[in-house]
């Protein structure tokens, strides 16, 4: 696609140090559970988005459901452990993450996965990130946003709550932390008429 900044309705934000999260806002769920926002966190957010959408080596996948095969509606793509990222903002902003969080997750952020939402049609369903440790211990996810405004939904599991939204924009930064992962789903439903859009997860090892 032609990248055009133009295509987001948040202006670029200025340029400053990604270690400066003093703007995060911390809201406290049910269950253990928390979430972190921080708008316009990450600088030079048009140019990041477009080094995503031209370098990441995007694939589409197909899962079981049911009786039959069917495409997954996003691309996606996983840079492990020690792997290069597409931008260094990217980099810097791990390892920002990594600092401000240690003394409440005791390790760093090490994997970035990539999800690519070409447009509203795009979605993912009701889940947890509970393959691997996060299916009995605590941990975060941290997700940068760039692109279309998309939101991200999240309802306690198994019922017994109301659910919430929050409107990620470009650039904006939200951490699921606690026992999000185990007591929470989460989901960015479709939505008529959104342009492309592609969030990067940070995760500690052996979180999916």
């Amino acid at each position: 696609m032609d990248f055009q900044g133009s295509l987001f309705a948040a202006p670029e934000p200025e340029v400053r140090d990604l270690a400066d999260l003093s703007g995060l806002e911390r809201r406290p769920l049910t269950r253990g559970a928390w979430v972190d926002v921080h708008r316009a966190w990450v600088p030079e957010a048009d140019e990041v988005f477009a080094a995503l959408v031209a370098h990441v080596p995007w694939r589409a996948e197909r899962r079981q459901m049911y009786d039959r095969v069917v495409d997954v509606p996003r691309l996606v793509h996983t840079y492990a452990v020690g792997e290069a990222l597409p931008h260094p903002v990217l980099a810097s902003a791990r390892d920002a993450l990594s600092a401000h969080y240690l003394p409440e997750l005791g390790e760093p952020f090490v994997t970035a996965g990539c999800c690519y939402y070409r447009d509203g049609r795009d979605s993912v369903a009701w889940h947890g990130d509970t393959i691997g440790r996060g299916r009995t211990q605590d941990t975060m996810v941290a997700i940068v946003s760039f692109g279309d405004p998309r939101r991200l939904t999240l309802r306690p599991r198994g019922g017994g709550g109301d659910s919430i939204a929050i409107q990620l924009a470009h650039g904006d930064l939200v951490v699921m932390g606690g026992s999000c992962q185990r007591t929470w789903e989460h989901a960015v439903p479709k939505v008529a008429g959104a342009g492309p859009r592609i969030s990067v997860q940070f995760r500690p090892l052996n979180v999916f």
